[in-house]
């Protein structure tokens, strides 16, 4: 028979890990995305003389096609980057601003896994973490760091249906 605690160990649903993963992620593609933008941008200054705005906006102007070019590549590229970015700072902003606990889960994701220089250690992290979240240790880091990450989680991914059904059957039971 399982405890109460291994049954709710929510670190073993792979949503959580999928947002795990992004935000493990998160300074990378931040650093890919705007090197790829630069890119881009020196490319089109090289090869064209103008800024990739200007060029497009001819483009455009002309009628011309970009199907299947590689200019069309790398833009779709960075659009998909870009509002996968966005889809997360929404659902991080929606956690800070909403969630009962929202400010201090925001500062613990932040100093974590999204502010832009990465802290070296979480010794560095928890003193960050001390003018937001009063007599944080060790323990009190990863359990509110889990629980951070659960609450980005089910706003960025919504509740699982299992998670939707209990909660309906709390509202109303089947009797």
């Amino acid at each position: 028979m399982k405890k109460k605690n291994e049954a709710l160990d929510v670190t073993q649903n792979p949503v959580y890990h999928d947002a795990w993963t992004l935000l493990k992620k998160y300074r990378d593609v931040v650093w890919s995305l705007e090197l790829s933008v630069q890119q881009v941008r020196n490319k089109f200054q090289i090869e064209y003389g103008s800024s990739i705005e200007d060029f497009l906006e001819s483009i455009y102007l002309a009628g011309a096609d970009l199907s299947g070019s590689e200019v069309e590549h790398h833009a779709q590229c960075i659009d998909r980057s870009h509002k996968m970015l966005k889809l997360m700072e929404t659902a991080i902003e929606t956690l800070r601003t909403r969630h009962k606990n929202g400010e201090s889960y925001y500062w613990l994701l932040y100093y974590s896994f999204l502010s832009p220089q990465q802290l070296r250690n979480v010794d560095e992290v928890i003193e960050k973490l001390r003018p937001h979240i009063r007599d944080i240790s060790y323990r009190t880091y990863y359990r509110k760091r889990r629980d951070a990450i659960e609450a980005f989680s089910s706003i960025l991914w919504g509740y699982t249906s299992q998670d939707s059904l209990a909660l309906l059957e709390q509202f109303f039971p089947q009797s």
